[in-house]
């Protein structure tokens, strides 16, 4: 069973890709629902209102652990959530992904574009669509960060150890490639669990 952080944000749209690719799927609220996931989604959002709720749920150290061991997909609000660095003291970030992140910085929401990247996944090149909604970019990333695809020379989609990171929206345009790759590719989980 794959979850998705529920707290706010764009949460049933990623639902419905994990539902596309045959997952079990559970709606996570509270942190001691982690122990009954395989793997994680943190959507987007507005990420200073995600961290507040997570503030208030005790989130952070339970997904912490949970990183040690399990998969995690952060998109859009959910990758500046995994960040070890933000340029915004009102974001209790994870420091799941050695990245140093500056929200919003591809513009307003009438800034919003959709645009074909190439992302690079198992020694393969995939062609597919992003939707950037509020986007954050990637400023700075750690030696243990692997750039699998820039949008513009600069870095979209990161990966470090078993996590996922996304600068954009993929559910918006129904994009299935990262969490077949996150959950099912990479760590094999089962759709039925």
């Amino acid at each position: 069973m794959i979850g998705v952080l529920a707290l706010q944000g764009d949460y049933s749209k990623h639902i419905q890709i994990l539902e596309m690719l045959d997952f079990q799927v559970l709606k996570v609220r509270y942190p001691n629902e982690l122990s009954l996931i395989k793997g994680l989604v943190i959507p987007g959002g507005e990420s200073s209102t995600i961290s507040d709720l997570m503030e208030r749920s005790n989130f952070h150290e339970p997904i912490k652990d949970f990183a040690k061991k399990k998969p995690i997909l952060g998109t859009c609000a959910g990758l500046i959530m995994m960040s070890k660095n933000i340029e915004d003291d009102r974001i209790n970030s994870l420091g799941i992904l050695d990245i140093s992140v500056n929200r919003n910085a591809y513009g307003r929401q009438v800034d919003s574009f959709t645009d074909k990247i190439k992302v690079l996944l198992n020694g393969e090149t995939h062609n597919v669509l992003a939707a950037f909604i509020r986007a954050p970019k990637i400023n700075k990333v750690g030696v243990n960060v692997r750039i699998l695809s820039c949008y513009k020379n600069e870095p979209v989609v990161v990966k470090q150890g078993l996590h996922l990171g996304l600068a954009f929206h993929p559910e918006l345009v129904k994009t299935t490639l990262f969490h077949n790759y996150i959950f099912r590719e990479q760590f094999q989980i089962s759709h039925a669990t």
